[in-house]
């Protein structure tokens, strides 16, 4: 079997972090994004080595498409000289920032954010990276529970997560002549930096999270890592166009 390889934008902290280590722990050979934190980014890289994997670190600020050529270059560059080959195989729309703020109250500069960012970034990258992905290759978005369930001051970063839940199905079904299948994982509130730790680091939200989840607990970074290496397994193949969420059972 041809080695695997998934690119994964975001990849220097977080979710990402986490899911490239998961994916490279079972065998797949990892290209990740970085957007500010080059150190970070080369940290992860040296921690899959270490796993018995290859690893490559870009820089991407996927809010500006502006870039996308030039990094889908890098991308083709890397991919001859690293792996020999021409093509990647799995691709994890990842990258991503919070932001809590009521709707009366968002900014048309927030507003923009969250689209270039959410939205039109992931829209257009991965247009542009699917002549370099292989023929069965997988795209795996990411959405939030926050598009299922309603807690105020999410509303304009659920609204774009709802959006990919959408373009996901189209991509599935207009991608799905080559074999490419796309699906979209909706984690739960998870215990990372994300949104500047809220979730991580206030007890009392901690705590009424956990209340209301079937589980009894926030998420681990390892429960989404888990998830994203199972939904990116030969196992999994045949699954097209869902929405997974994986948070524990919040707001059943």
């Amino acid at each position: 079997m041809t080695q695997r390889i998934a690119l994964v934008t975001g990849g220097s902290r977080g979710l990402g972090k986490n899911a490239a280590l998961k994916l490279a722990a079972k065998g797949t050979d990892i290209i990740l994004t970085w957007n500010s934190n080059a150190q970070d980014a080369a940290d992860v890289v040296a921690e899959i080595e270490r796993k018995g994997a290859k690893a490559v670190a870009l820089q991407l600020d996927v809010s500006d498409t502006r870039g996308f050529e030039s990094f889908a270059q890098e991308v083709q560059i890397q991919l001859n000289s690293v792996w020999g080959r021409d093509k990647f195989d799995y691709l994890l729309n990842n990258a991503g920032v919070g932001l809590h703020a009521a709707f009366t109250d968002t900014t048309e500069a927030q507003f923009d954010q969250m689209l270039n960012i959410h939205l039109k970034g992931p829209f257009f990258l991965t247009q542009r990276l699917l002549p370099l992905m292989n023929d069965g290759g997988r795209i795996l978005n990411v959405s939030s529970g926050l598009a299922r369930f309603a807690i105020p001051g999410s509303g304009t970063y659920a609204a774009m997560k709802g959006a990919m839940e959408v373009l996901t199905r189209y991509q599935a079904k207009e991608l799905g002549a080559r074999g490419i299948s796309a699906n979209i994982i909706a984690p739960g509130a998870i215990e990372t930096d994300f949104g500047g730790g809220r979730v991580r680091d206030n007890a009392e939200m901690n705590q009424f999270i956990a209340s209301q989840t079937a589980l009894g607990r926030v998420g681990l970074p390892d429960d989404i890592g888990d998830a994203i290496a199972a939904l990116l397994s030969d196992e999994l193949g045949w699954m097209n166009a869902q929405r997974v969420e994986v948070s524990g059972g919040m707001f059943l």
